[in-house]
């Protein structure tokens, strides 16, 4: 799904430069077309709405929270620096419906995202969603 990406790469340096907001920005567009994708290829005959709600219970903060505390033992140095720097951002946006703490854990692995999207680590990326996909498989959410 991601060969056939065409965006300007950045630099790890210029990256990490980036307000992890930005990242988590870039991180949840993303994962949310992934998602999306992923859904529509279990199957195809199902209709926008559906997909849309069924595409809910990857994206809400609860369970961008249950990846990372599966994932988070498998992340690199630099990787677990991204995420804590999006953790750890200050948000100017309050969650409705969602706890802080998973509020703020999901901006950090949308900021995870983000990072490996934009310095085009494609191998890792791919690993990191595939986690996501087989830890809320596993679990529910």
């Amino acid at each position: 799904m991601l060969d056939d990406l065409k965006v300007k790469e950045f630099s790890k340096d210029k990256a990490r430069m980036l307000n992890p907001l930005q990242l988590a920005l870039i991180g949840d567009g993303v994962y949310e077309i992934f998602i999306r994708t992923y859904i529509l290829s279990e199957n195809e005959s199902l209709n926008a709405n559906k997909m849309h709600k069924k595409a809910i219970r990857y994206v809400k903060a609860q369970g961008q929270a249950l990846i990372m505390h599966n994932i988070e033992s498998l992340l690199t140095e630099e990787e677990l620096g991204v995420y804590k720097r999006g953790r750890n951002a200050k948000s100017p946006t309050v969650p409705k419906n969602a706890d802080v703490r998973d509020y703020r854990m999901a901006t950090g692995f949308e900021a995870l995202v983000g990072y490996l999207y934009l310095i085009g680590n494609k191998e890792r990326l791919e690993f990191i969603l595939s986690k996501s996909i087989e830890v809320l498989n596993e679990k529910e959410v």
